[in-house]
């Protein structure tokens, strides 16, 4: 399964993602400050699953029609940061697709995330990601999950891994850093914690209009898992 995730910076990168999903063959695309109401139903084979209502800039998680069923979604929003409240930015942060394999049946879940910025300490980030990664869980409990997305974390990495870990979850870097808009910040913010699945690899791509970088995740469901009754 291949897996972009892309946060568009304010929508200005979305002119690029039909090329993206065209060139790489993807299979989902998750999506971070996009703009909600000017999203398209369907992108270059991908149908759109959902995006978040609440804000005009939030995310969007779209699947290859030819090869998933939408079984469950599932936005939240998470413990707000003093930016949340003040500037009012989107307050749902993770958005969850239960996917259904049309062939043997085998389910997963995907979701697009977003953590708190930059202006938010990293103790609140790491709740925020917790509460994400466990309510995945409750979307399908022992399925395989995979979240990607803008998590806000460029430095103190072992803190948030531990943390990731206590849950069951694994995180994943990109072979390249992901946020190139101001020098001192500059780092992995974009990435993948996951569970049941092997991750065999995160590519960073090329920039874009976005000053973050675009990732494509490759990633295959951990052994065979008997499929989920109609």
């Amino acid at each position: 399964m291949k897996v972009i995730s892309y946060n568009l910076r304010k929508h200005r990168a979305a002119g690029e993602l039909a090329a993206l999903v065209d060139a790489l063959a993807v299979d989902v695309l998750c999506l971070q400050e996009c703009d909600t109401r000017d999203i398209p139903a369907e992108i270059a084979g991908l149908r759109l699953a959902e995006a978040t209502q609440r804000n005009r800039l939030g995310l969007a998680v779209y699947y290859r029609e030819n090869t998933f069923r939408a079984v469950e979604v599932r936005s939240i929003a998470l413990k707000k940061s003093l930016h949340d409240y003040v500037l009012k930015p989107a307050e749902e942060r993770m958005l969850g697709v239960r996917l259904r394999d049309i062939d043997d049946g085998h389910e997963v879940i995907v979701a697009s995330f977003h953590a708190a910025p930059l202006t938010a300490l990293n103790s609140l980030r790491r709740h925020q990601i917790r509460t994400a990664l466990t309510e995945l869980q409750d979307l399908g409990p022992g399925l395989p999950a995979l979240m990607v997305g803008d998590y806000n974390y460029p430095v103190f990495k072992e803190n948030l891994g531990q943390a990731v870990r206590d849950q069951g979850y694994e995180l994943t870097l990109s072979d390249a850093r992901t946020y190139t808009r101001y020098r001192f910040f500059r780092g992995h913010y974009d990435f993948a914690t996951s569970i049941g699945f092997d991750i065999a690899h995160i590519r960073t791509l090329p920039q874009g209009l976005s000053d973050h970088l675009p990732i494509l995740i490759t990633a295959e469901v951990e052994g065979n898992r008997p499929a989920v009754a109609s």
